[in-house]
């Protein structure tokens, strides 16, 4: 009714994979009873963006870890107002989080947010720094998006990519690359989008080769998938807020 697009393609992220998995076409991934999955996903109107993101157990009803990931989204939305520190933020996830037995992901944060920008330059962290003395703004719009996981409490990078954001124009080769680079632009601007979305664009594999090169000359940037790096089960909540003067407005 309003004119919504999606701003971040919907995420499905399985038990030890925290971040950026979004099916493709062909995709045969089965749940199962028991898996913990994380439901993340951006919309936007006109480029004003919202982010959100919730945790299931598939068949079964919420638990510990969950409970520590939705807590510490409470207690940190709890001290959101204008001149929080960012720091104070992070404070109470990693303090709900580590309170309930858990460890929160280090290197990975929320984030504030601009109009058709998803990441605006600030980290929203899920552990206290000092060093982050940043104070919030009335007016500001952040995501916040504590992580628990019963493994070690760090993601790294795995294979494949399948979310992508267009960066800038480069100059590319082959001329297929350059018709996929015009299309994002038109379609997506600075919004991530998914592999899956271009399936039906072009040949499979005239679009990997077309995606490797727009990637490789920093046309485009492209989202890896995150795993716990001890296979730790993870789990995640997060809403999208509006900083007023004495609180936080809720949008998600």
């Amino acid at each position: 009714e309003l004119g919504g697009k999606t701003a971040f393609p919907c995420n499905l992220s399985i038990n030890e994979i925290a971040a950026h998995y979004t099916p493709y076409k062909g995709d045969e991934t089965v749940l199962r009873e028991g898996d913990y999955l994380k439901l993340d996903l951006g919309v936007h109107v006109d480029g004003y963006i919202a982010d959100t993101a919730v945790t299931y157990r598939v068949g079964m009803e919420e638990d510990d870890l969950m409970e520590a990931a939705r807590e510490a989204l409470e207690n940190a939305i709890s001290t959101v107002r204008a001149g929080t520190k960012i720091s104070e933020v992070g404070k109470a996830i990693e303090d709900t989080i580590r309170g309930k037995g858990f460890n929160p992901i280090v290197n990975l944060s929320g984030h504030k947010i601009e109009r058709y920008k998803l990441h605006a330059g600030i980290s929203i962290p899920n552990i206290y720094r000092p060093a982050d003395n940043y104070e919030l703004k009335e007016g500001d719009v952040i995501a916040i998006e504590p992580f628990a996981t019963t493994g070690a409490g760090q993601v790294i990078e795995v294979p494949p990519a399948l979310i992508f954001m267009y960066v800038r124009d480069r100059p590319v080769r082959m001329a297929h690359a350059r018709r996929l680079l015009m299309h994002i632009k038109r379609e997506y601007r600075t919004l991530p989008f998914a592999y899956r979305w271009l399936q039906d664009f072009m040949p499979e594999g005239q679009l990997k080769l077309a995606l490797a090169q727009l990637d490789r000359a920093g046309a485009i940037y492209s989202y890896p998938i995150l795993r716990e790096v001890r296979g730790g089960l993870v789990a995640q909540f997060e809403h999208t807020v509006i900083v007023e003067k004495d609180g936080a407005y809720i949008t998600t």
